[in-house]
């Protein structure tokens, strides 16, 4: 009898609350997807706008998450389940973890700022806090640099936004800055037209823009050129290199110098 009575209870629980499960399901089923249907449609909007693509993911991942959380808290109040008391944990929950990760907080809201400022994109060469390389990766809490000798540089977002952002490459266009010395009893403008010839011979130096060429210092051993041809900014390096090696072969050429430190070791014979 006892056994039947069990059996009758839980029937009936089951009937009563049949209802209110079935309308849970449809609201979970019904809401993840206008949940993918409003991220969807979100990120669309942010490609025809062509916002940073950086950017993109990270904005959609918070929208879904915002939404399902609250999605989740209105099947809970289905229920019956008071949602005041799970906010409430919810909030203590978020200060503990906030006070226990101040320096994960600061990356983030760091990483947010230069997603929306956009000192620099994935592909720029820069310098940031001594350290130089290319921006592989934009993190929320890190950005990863590639350095030239292709090692991988982890640094905190907090810290890089805590100094200053030297973009090498951003605007497209770049000015590379050199420094060649020749010795004082050198002919000046015999130098000058055999640095301006290899500037010339140098597919990657724009051809529209005057390479600079002047006398920088009269330094203790040696009479200093500075040398400023202008490239895109990817080719950089490779203006850099040709440069250099170039202009060495043509001084060896024609007979021009390049100081170098030594030492004169006089012998006398007493």
């Amino acid at each position: 009898m006892e056994e039947q009575t069990i059996i009758e209870q839980v029937t009936s629980m089951a009937v009563d609350f049949a209802p209110t499960l079935l309308m849970a399901i449809i609201t979970l089923i019904l809401g993840f997807w206008i949940i993918k249907k409003i991220t969807g449609v979100l990120n669309k909007a942010m490609a025809r706008r062509n916002l940073d693509a950086t950017i993109r993911p990270f904005l959609t991942s918070l929208l879904s998450v915002g939404l399902k959380v609250l999605l989740l808290l209105s099947v809970a109040g289905m229920f019956g389940i008071e949602t005041t008391s799970f906010i409430a944990i919810l909030g203590a929950m978020a200060f503990a973890i906030g006070m226990a990760l101040q320096g994960s907080l600061g990356n983030f809201a760091s990483g947010v700022m230069i997603l929306l400022f956009k000192p620099y994109k994935v592909g720029d060469l820069v310098e940031v806090q001594g350290q130089t390389g290319i921006v592989n990766e934009i993190q929320i809490f890190n950005t990863v640099l590639l350095t030239l000798d292709n090692k991988k540089i982890i640094l905190p977002n907090s810290i890089v936004t805590s100094g200053a952002i030297i973009n090498i490459s951003g605007q497209g266009e770049i000015r590379v800055d050199m420094t060649f010395g020749i010795g004082y009893s050198d002919d000046i403008d015999k130098a000058r037209a055999i640095i301006q010839k290899v500037a010339d011979s140098c597919p990657q130096v724009l051809k529209e823009k005057p390479v600079d060429i002047f006398i920088s210092e009269l330094a203790d051993s040696s009479v200093n050129f500075a040398v400023r041809p202008w490239c895109k900014s990817d080719y950089y390096w490779d203006v850099y290199f040709y440069m250099h090696e170039n202009i060495k072969k043509q001084m060896d050429q024609n007979n021009i110098s390049i100081p170098f430190p030594q030492m004169d070791v006089h012998i006398q014979n007493s």
